[in-house]
Order: structure tokens, then C-alpha cells, then sequence
């Protein structure tokens, strides 16, 4: 049974941190890109960062670029996303996918197919 699952959002004060997980079971991360993606109510899914599993390649939106390191443990089968300097404006659920293309690189345009994604974890930030 392939399953992603997203872990450590959470309730944080403006300006704090908060690591997000992505593990996967019933499939490997070998040569598939994982993406972190984000949806605030009322409005679209936006891309937030991406990893490729072959070559480490990174890639971020400008909106968290420089606050945010997006990390692999192969081992461990395992996404990371470390956001730091929180905003308000990052309130959303996160959500994990795999394979995740990246269709564009400025701005981050990525995509993932409907059977990729893994359960959300909210992030909530408090000014």
C-alpha cells in the first residue's frame, strides 16, 4: 500500500520555526523529485519547494525562499521541510508529493499527479 504522510505542522508564533515531515511507505523515493505544497482557505494550492531524491536539486518559491531548507533521508525514506521565520501569511495545510514534477523555476511552478499526494498537516502562525 503506497502511502505518503505529512507530520509537524503546528500552532506557532510569528517568527518561529517548525520542521515538516514526509514519509513514505510501500515505495521508494529513488529517482522520484518530492514536493511540498501549501493551500490557505479560500485560496489555490501554490508550490512550495522541491527535492530530487537522485541529485539533491532544491528548488523553493520566492515566498519562503531563503526561510526555509527542504532536506532528504533516503534511509529513512523521508522528506524534510524546515521553515523558520514564520509569517502569518504561511498559514496553510502542507501537503506532500511524490513524483512531483517542477515545470517551472521563476516562479516555482510545480505539478503532481492526483495518486502522489499524502495526507495535509496544518500549519498555523499567529502574529
Amino acid at each position: 500500500d503506497v502511502q505518503l504522510q505529512a507530520s509537524g505542522g503546528g500552532l506557532v508564533q510569528a517568527g518561529g520555526s517548525l520542521r515538516l515531515s514526509c514519509a513514505a511507505s510501500g515505495f521508494t523515493f529513488d529517482d522520484y523529485a518530492i514536493g511540498w505544497f501549501r493551500q490557505a482557505p479560500g485560496k489555490e494550492r501554490e508550490g512550495v519547494s522541491c527535492i530530487s531524491s537522485n541529485d539533491g536539486s532544491t528548488y523553493y518559491a520566492d515566498s519562503v525562499k531563503d526561510r526555509s531548507t527542504i532536506s532528504i533521508n533516503n534511509a529513512r525514506n523521508t522528506v524534510y521541510l524546515q521553515m523558520n521565520s514564520l509569517k502569518p501569511e504561511d498559514t496553510a495545510a502542507y501537503y506532500c508529493a511524490a513524483p512531483t514534477v517542477v515545470t517551472g523555476t521563476s516562479p516555482l511552478r510545480m505539478w503532481a499527479g492526483s495518486g502522489s499526494w499524502g495526507q495535509g498537516t496544518q500549519v498555523t502562525v499567529s502574529s
